[in-house]
């Protein structure tokens, strides 16, 4: 079985306070940050005993967890698994690179967020230039709000060419044409970020090749649809594995809807899909044309 896995364990705590993140800078008591890693470490041993499954796994976690050691120990553990065939993990890049000497570079990924005025510029760039080096997979973003457009602007010109910047839309913030048509010269994609996704009743590959995990094993179909499916550890939850189609009105969130099958995301991102790459970056002058979509 080709299995997508989205893991979120009990982790909440953040280095940094960003204003638009509700999670900014809260703090795990001992107990919570031990529950954590004895809930990841779980998981990760659930992982590397499924050797009859391809599986891919993204941990986006409401905290950031590379600055916690076994969230670094576990990405570097499983990308030399066999039958993984990618793992990523969603970080603000806060922690130093000296650990990813221990992954395997071919299957491990990152999906890193500048946020402006919580990390030097200069840090966060020399970060990135040292993933570059290393020849680990990584994508690298912004939240498009309007004070960030300069940065946004200085990141892609600072960048390598092949390193995909992405901008998501900033939740609660209405676009004009004019600005979006500002951030979509940064990121022909941002048009998908824009607008929320009618979804409902449509088809989605969520519960079907994609689930979402929380610490204590309930798997659900995505992380914002609450019903359970079953449980992990007891093998549960795979006889509910079937497509279906989405019970909500709306997707607004990037790793909800790039599984809708009503979006071309799968070819957009083909080969990328967790860490967000698309397979055509960087391509020819007509890049931005061929992966700007249509407007809804």
């Amino acid at each position: 079985m080709d299995l997508t896995l989205l893991y979120r364990g009990p982790l909440a705590s953040c280095d940094y306070d960003c204003p638009y993140c509700p999670f900014a800078k809260r703090r795990d008591s001992r107990e919570q940050l031990r529950a954590d890693r004895e809930a990841l470490e779980r998981f990760a041993g659930w992982v590397a005993e499924q050797r009859e499954d391809r599986l891919s796994v993204l941990f986006t976690p409401w905290g950031e967890g590379l600055v916690r050691s076994w969230y670094r120990h576990t990405l570097a553990g499983l990308s030399r698994l066999p039958h993984v065939a990618r793992v990523a993990i969603q970080t603000n890049l806060s922690c130093r690179t000296g650990w990813l000497d221990d992954a395997d570079a071919d299957t491990l990924a990152l999906w890193c967020t500048y946020h402006p005025g919580q990390t030097p510029y200069g840090r966060f760039l020399a970060r990135c230039r040292e993933l570059a080096d290393k020849g680990v997979r990584h994508s690298v973003g912004i939240v498009g709000l309007p004070g960030h457009l300069h940065h946004a602007r200085r990141l892609r010109a600072d960048l390598p060419e092949h390193v995909y910047l992405w901008v998501n839309a900033a939740e609660g913030h209405t676009y004009t044409d004019e600005e979006a048509d500002r951030w979509t010269a940064i990121d022909p994609l941002f048009p998908y970020s824009r607008h929320p996704h009618r979804s409902a009743g449509l088809p989605c590959r969520t519960g079907e090749s994609v689930v979402s995990v929380d610490g204590a094993g309930t798997v659900r179909r995505c992380h914002f649809v609450p019903a359970p499916l079953g449980n992990l550890y007891n093998g549960s939850w795979r006889a509910a594995l079937r497509p279906r189609p989405c019970p909500l009105a709306v997707c607004d969130c990037h790793i909800g809807y790039v599984h809708l099958e009503s979006l071309p995301l799968y070819d957009v991102f083909a080969g990328g899909v967790l860490e967000r790459i698309p397979a055509s970056w960087p391509g020819d002058g007509a890049r931005t044309q061929r992966l700007t979509p249509t407007p809804p």
